[in-house]
């Protein structure tokens, strides 16, 4: 299902409105109620205590008559806007706020019982039928010689303190309100701010999923948000890159197995037939020979090549003398210098000079870079291997004086199968893998490997390896 989120946080909003009022319509009504009667409840007995010490100070001791008495009460009914009463343990009213209650006049309270308060010392109805309506009704007793002779009695209308209520009520809820809008706020900024952006990266990556990884996914963002937007997109351009090589990869295979195998298939066929008479027959034998091995070389190198992944590759790593295996290298290369008159010039740093790496894959290093300068140096000229050592590091020069490599070329030498229209043109033998090859065992080291090259001057291969000083460190050396 989409928009899930959307719908949760729409959702969330929506539960969070309607808990919110009937919170305030339950929970908080019944609160404010409670704490209200039990405000107003200790107020009016505090008053009906100073009422009560009053009557008994003043009337008993024949200070002031009931009808001075009520006055004084009427006054303070007015401020209370309750109602007031003095009514004996019978139920007999002497004094209401209202009047003065005569003798002759004699108003009783029917089945008035003290007792009905239940010890809590307010309750709340229509005060035995006297009000419509409900009142809250606080009592205290009077007494008389440590006797109990009547009660002073306020009873406040019940709709003064739902009135408050009520408008407390409206002030929770247009909290309430405020709150909602600022919810909304924060969901509206959560649709803009994440949701958008989110439905933007879903796009693009159901898109890429596709294979469709032209779809532009750039964020001008510093968060969370865009560092997973540029993420994705730069993942695209790596994974677009990366069918490209594939596409090119499959193309070159194709194009270096397809020549060799055209050429071995042609000649057998056509020696078979009797096309190519016998006494010819040995030297296209030959070519079949020159391109079956062609393929071989091609076939190696791609073994060699799969087997430098993302995990790297084992290294039978060894303490060497490196200038010795240098030496060893070029001796491998003597007929092929005599024929072409190339020479070498070795510039090595001490008798020996130890390093350890993995021998066998350093000799590959060193033939394949010697071999590719020897390719493309002129008749007559001279390649130059130099050894240096530097905090702790040895760097390797194959140097020669050939054609160089073009500018636009010097970033792709390392690519598989990558070949300059130069080389195609002087070496029909090359694979194209054998820089590659070499990056992938110097970085299987740790190491670096840098080129310099000037078109029409030469080129400069440099790599490093890590530095043994065997008069300090205790290590095997091999011989």
């Amino acid at each position: 299902m989409k928009h899930k989120l959307l719908f949760k946080m729409i959702g969330s909003y929506l539960i969070f409105a309607v808990l919110g009022f009937i919170l305030i319509s339950t929970f908080t009504a019944h609160y404010n109620q409670n704490y209200l009667e039990q405000y107003y409840a200790a107020a009016l007995r505090r008053e009906s205590s100073q009422i009560a010490d009053s009557f008994g100070n003043s009337y008993y001791r024949s200070e002031l008559t009931l009808e001075e008495f009520q006055k004084q009460i009427a006054a303070v009914s007015s401020y209370l806007d309750a109602d007031i009463y003095i009514v004996t343990t019978g139920g007999r009213v002497l004094i209401t706020s209202e009047q003065y209650i005569r003798p002759s006049e004699t108003e009783s309270i029917k089945d008035f019982d003290i007792l009905d308060f239940s010890g809590s010392n307010y309750s709340i109805g229509t005060f035995y039928d006297h009000y419509d309506d409900d009142v809250l009704t606080v009592y205290t007793p009077i007494t008389r010689s440590y006797k109990v002779t009547c009660y002073a009695i306020i009873c406040l209308p019940l709709s003064h303190i739902t009135t408050l209520q009520y408008d407390l009520l409206n002030g929770f809820y247009l909290s309430l309100i405020f709150l909602l809008l600022l919810a909304l706020i924060i969901l509206l900024t959560f649709i803009f701010a994440v949701y958008r952006p989110l439905q933007v990266i879903i796009r693009a990556a159901r898109n890429y999923a596709d294979g469709n990884f032209d779809t532009a996914l750039e964020m001008e963002r510093q968060d969370e948000i865009g560092t997973l937007a540029d993420t994705l997109h730069f993942m695209a351009l790596e994974l677009n890159a990366l069918e490209n090589d594939q596409h090119k990869f499959v193309s070159n295979v194709s194009h270096d197995f397809r020549s060799p195998l055209t050429s071995i298939k042609g000649y057998a066929q056509a020696m078979a037939d009797g096309t190519i008479p016998p006494e010819l027959q040995g030297k296209y034998l030959d070519v079949i020979i020159f391109e079956s091995e062609r393929l071989e070389k091609l076939t190696q190198s791609l073994l060699e090549l799969n087997k430098y992944g993302t995990k790297g590759t084992y290294l039978d790593l060894s303490v060497f003398d490196l200038n010795a295996l240098i030496k060893r290298t070029l001796l491998m290369f003597e007929g092929r210098c005599k024929e072409k008159m190339v020479s070498f010039h070795l510039i090595l740093t001490g008798e020996e000079l130890y390093v350890k790496a993995d021998s066998a894959k350093i000799d590959q290093v060193m033939h394949n870079l010697v071999d590719n300068a020897f390719k493309f140096s002129h008749s007559n000229s001279e390649i130059t291997i130099e050894t240096t050592l530097r905090n702790g590091k040895v760097f390797v020069s194959v140097k020669d004086q050939g054609i160089g490599i073009p500018k636009e070329s010097i970033g792709r030498i390392w690519e598989r199968f990558y070949k300059t229209d130069a080389s195609r043109g002087k070496d029909k033998k090359g694979t194209g893998l054998g820089l590659a090859i070499v990056k992938e065992i110097v970085h299987a080291h740790h190491e670096n490997i840098n080129v310099i090259s000037t078109e029409g001057v030469g080129t400069e291969f440099i790599f490093t390896l890590p530095y043994i000083n065997v008069d300090t460190d205790f290590v095997s050396v091999d011989s």
